[in-house]
């Protein structure tokens, strides 16, 4: 038998995930959950259950949100 069965790749090229914060052009590092996201960034849209962030914005949100997520490690 051979190895387990390869799925099929498409043959067009896979296009990179823009931010979801408006303004912003940069390529996806990220992606967290819509709700966490807006506690840092109050203006992104309402579609979906992800925002993918670009690494500078994701660094913004860490940063924003540092004390909240101490706390919530801490209530464990």
């Amino acid at each position: 038998m051979s190895a387990p069965a390869e799925r099929a790749r498409s043959s067009r090229p896979r296009v990179p995930d823009r931010c979801v914060v408006p303004g912003c052009e940069e390529e996806v590092a990220r992606h967290l959950a819509l709700a966490e996201a807006k506690r840092a960034f109050s203006n992104l849209p309402d579609s979906g259950r992800r925002a993918p962030l670009c690494r500078t914005h994701y660094k913004e949100w860490k940063k924003a949100t540092r004390g909240e997520r101490t706390l919530d490690r801490l209530a464990w």
